[in-house]
């Protein structure tokens, strides 16, 4: 994504998704993050591990409940793995 200003929307986002590999070692997909970051973004910003479920609380199902597709995340920590109770 692309922040224009400390208080502003990313315009333009993207992201990155694969049902059959790790997005962070997909040689096309990097090429894209690439292309992106040459796009008027001046910093990319990745994380060396997996961040919970790649489905959005509110687009991919209701808020305020558990990813249906993805129960190993269901009582994890996102950012951490660890379980939460």
């Amino acid at each position: 994504m692309i922040v224009k200003l400390e208080t502003a929307e990313p315009d333009p986002m993207k992201k990155w998704f694969s049902e059959t590999t790790d997005v962070r070692m997909d040689e096309k997909i990097g090429a894209e993050v690439e292309s992106f970051k040459e796009d008027k973004a001046k910093t990319v910003v990745t994380s060396e591990r997996l961040l919970g479920c790649p489905h959005e609380e509110g687009i991919d199902y209701p808020r305020g409940e558990k990813c249906p597709e993805c129960p190993f995340w269901a009582n994890r920590d996102r950012f951490t793995g660890e379980i939460i109770v």
